[in-house]
């Protein structure tokens, strides 16, 4: 039976990295195939690890699913690339990839979940919520968390739903609390678009804190839950039967986007992982 092969980025926070191997062995439970999983950079387990272990145990194919929320380098160039890698280092092993995550029902569940955490659901009529994702160069990237903004405003009763980036992206998190301030919510409740603890997600919530100006409440990150392990599983069967419906109509290196024209038809260049000896391109 093919194993599910789990590929994070990586963080170096510790934290981080322990909900990624809670949510890896609440997996190992739910399936009845080989689970690993790593990470390309910054912390350990490395993916080449995870990879190895499978191999060491006769599997010739996996499946490996992202544990990202949208498409952005990492899943679009720099996971591909670390599994092609693999397949080199491992005769006759064969993959099939994945899709990101989100925007999906069931995140959009789970962030509800994660908001009434800390607002009443009476509150929601004059509350601002501000959606804040990691940030990209990529703008279909962040244009999936604008699109999962939209989505998780629709039919909630909330006055806004709002979108912020904590880093390579506009607004950031400071603008995006003074828009929703200037805009005449009551309060605001900053919810991050991230899948577990880290770096960045610590400093949306620092960020939130010293906001002035306005009552701000920061939600929790989504986290190792039943409701995301459901979603991975979904992703998992996807690859299985190659039912893999990504929307490639806005990418850049398919289309020209204004700003991104050179990128159309580029090679992937993947930066540096040190956790793999055998790539030395530099940042």
């Amino acid at each position: 039976m093919t194993p599910l092969l789990l590929v994070g980025h990586g963080t170096r926070d510790e934290a981080g990295v322990a909900e990624f191997g809670r949510f890896v062995e609440r997996l190992r439970t739910r399936l009845p195939v080989d689970v690993a999983g790593g990470f390309i950079e910054l912390s350990a387990p490395p993916l080449t690890d995870a990879v190895a272990s499978l191999y060491g145990a006769g599997h010739r194919r996996v499946a490996a699913v992202p544990l990202v929320l949208v498409a952005a380098g990492h899943a679009k160039g720099d996971m591909p690339a670390a599994l092609t890698r693999e397949r080199q280092r491992h005769p006759g092993l064969t993959y099939s990839y994945g899709r990101p995550l989100g925007p999906h029902p069931t995140l959009l569940r789970l962030l509800e979940e994660r908001l009434d955490a800390v607002l009443d659901p009476a509150e929601r009529a004059d509350t601002a919520v501000l959606l804040v994702g990691r940030g990209s160069s990529d703008p279909d990237a962040n244009a999936e968390v604008c699109k999962a903004a939209r989505l998780l405003w629709e039919g909630r009763g909330l006055a806004m739903v709002e979108t912020a980036f904590v880093s390579l992206a506009w607004p950031s998190v400071p603008e995006g609390l003074e828009r929703c301030r200037r805009l005449g919510a009551a309060r605001i409740v900053v919810l991050p678009y991230f899948l577990f603890p880290g770096v960045l997600p610590d400093r949306v919530a620092s960020e939130a804190r010293a906001f002035e100006g306005a009552e701000v409440r920061c939600a929790e990150v989504i986290g190792d839950c039943d409701g995301l392990a459901d979603l991975v599983v979904e992703r998992y069967e996807e690859t299985l039967h190659g039912d893999i419906r990504m929307n490639c109509d806005a990418c850049v290196y398919r289309i020209a986007m204004p700003g991104f024209e050179d990128r159309v038809g580029a090679p992937q260049q993947p930066h540096h992982h040190p956790d793999d000896p055998s790539h030395v391109h530099a940042h």
